[in-house]
């Protein structure tokens, strides 16, 4: 008996330059779709933005307060002098955008849709069970510990794994930095996040978004939280990524030598909700391709997160339960990016009773 393998599932990118349409199954309801034109610009409503210089001087203090500020009001931050030199950064892009023009044939070698493998090209978020297909292309790297994953690595472009691993180390050496001011700024000691992330996680992303023929009837990606810890993300200089504040979409433009950060779930539960995880979305446009690649740094899969017991007093009571990373990770990938936060899934029954 023969037997017939299902075809790969042809990649957005290879789609996108021949449609003059957005195929039907992109297109979002009326009532889920960007509303481009009521978008506020990051001008008008200003995303922090915090200079790292002396974080391990004499700054440190106004820089810890700055990150405070910036976690309670917005979620979200800019870093400038953040360490991860421009050469590093630059070959990063450079080399993902090689990897995203390699032929269809080179590049489905990475191809799966299986969340579980640890290097993944894939398309849209989880094509197995969402109803409506995002605007986009990912490629999604393990990479920490580096030598556990590196060999798994797409080989094309030749300098790929040396670029990329490269870039990892040094923005897992920010991202360390920042958890232990997150976790001074919470006035915890500051290795307690460290800690609390067991034995750490890193994964990447490359996102590519091809330009679409019309923006205003689909996402890049919808609105959604993050699962994680932290996102450290690198935008090239197309505008995309949006962060609702105060019920607003406000477009974070980018700027060029900074990073965009923002607190995922864990550390919102960490704080027993005194920092949170805010919706954000990735919208395309028709002229331009546009690339992201977020670092999302996590706990490792057997770390058991929970509120901080030193956040835990009279006037705020304990709002989670505590869980493993990899118990959170299945229910939020299970459900899809969706407005309603994997967050509420853990709430103690008191704090959904608050509510």
């Amino acid at each position: 008996m023969g037997c017939t393998s299902e075809p790969a599932k042809p990649l957005l990118s290879d789609l996108a330059s021949s449609v003059s349409h957005v195929p039907s199954n992109f297109i979002r309801p009326l009532s889920d779709r960007p509303n481009l034109q009521e978008v506020q610009s990051s001008d008008a409503v200003s995303i922090p933005l915090i200079d790292l210089q002396g974080l391990h001087g004499q700054n440190r203090p106004q820089i810890i307060q700055n990150i405070a500020q910036a976690c309670q009001d917005y979620g979200f931050f800019r870093v400038v002098n953040h360490g991860v030199p421009e050469s590093v950064v630059d070959e990063m892009v450079k080399v993902s955008r090689e990897f995203f023009r390699l032929p269809e044939s080179e590049r489905l070698k990475s191809y799966s849709d299986d969340p579980m493998k640890t290097t993944r090209l894939s398309t849209s978020f989880n094509v197995k069970t969402e109803k409506v297909a995002n605007w986009r292309d990912f490629l999604r790297l393990h990479c920490y510990p580096l030598e556990d994953y590196v060999h798994e690595w797409p080989t094309n472009p030749p300098s790929f794994r040396e670029d990329v691993g490269e870039y990892c180390r040094k923005v897992r050496k920010l991202a360390l930095e920042l958890l232990e001011a997150i976790s001074e700024s919470l006035g915890l000691e500051k290795d307690y996040i460290d800690k609390a992330l067991g034995k750490h996680g890193q994964h990447l992303a490359i996102n590519y978004y091809p330009p679409c023929p019309q923006p205003e009837l689909t996402y890049g990606l919808p609105g959604h939280a993050d699962p994680n810890a932290i996102t450290i993300l690198l935008q090239d200089d197309v505008p995309g990524l949006q962060v609702l504040k105060d019920g607003k979409w406000i477009a974070v433009n980018p700027i060029p030598n900074t990073f965009t950060v923002n607190i995922g779930d864990q550390i919102q539960v960490i704080s027993n909700d005194k920092y949170k995880s805010v919706l954000h979305r990735a919208v395309v446009n028709c002229e331009k391709e546009r690339m992201s690649i977020p670092t999302f740094y996590c706990p490792s899969p057997d770390a058991v997160i929970g509120p901080a017991p030193q956040l835990i007093d009279n006037d705020h009571p304990l709002l989670y339960s505590s869980f493993t990373y990899s118990e959170y990770y299945k229910k939020f990938w299970n459900m899809g990016l969706s407005k309603e936060t994997c967050v509420d899934l853990f709430k103690t029954r008191q704090s959904q009773h608050a509510n």
